[in-house]
């Protein structure tokens, strides 16, 4: 898994990253959006354009982003590799995201 998709996503899902991401991995939930951990290439190129600071490499995954991390892990175990989001419609959440109370 090379990039995760974290808290500040949820019930934003500004999409720049879609429009950024060249392998189309990045999948619609209802209330955030997944990176599809195997289909990323670990390009980088969704981080930057997110504008609320969503998204972070794997390997700075801290115990805050962790459990979106395995979210978009068994996200993808139910979904499978559809070969690109353009392929799905949008995805339930995980129970998870689904139950997320989000600090404003």
């Amino acid at each position: 898994m090379a990039f995760v998709i974290g808290a500040p996503c949820v019930d934003v899902m500004d999409k720049s990253c879609i429009e950024e991401c060249p392998v189309d991995c990045i999948y619609e939930g209802e209330r955030m959006l997944y990176i599809h951990p195997t289909e990323c290439i670990d390009c980088a190129a969704c981080e930057p354009v997110c504008p609320v600071e969503a998204i972070v490499s794997a390997q700075k995954v801290d115990d805050e982003w962790r459990p979106f991390q395995e979210s978009a892990r068994s996200q993808f175990e139910t979904v499978g590799s559809p070969g690109g989001s353009s392929n799905v419609d949008v995805l339930d959440d995980t129970a998870f995201v689904a139950g997320f109370q989000k600090d404003d």
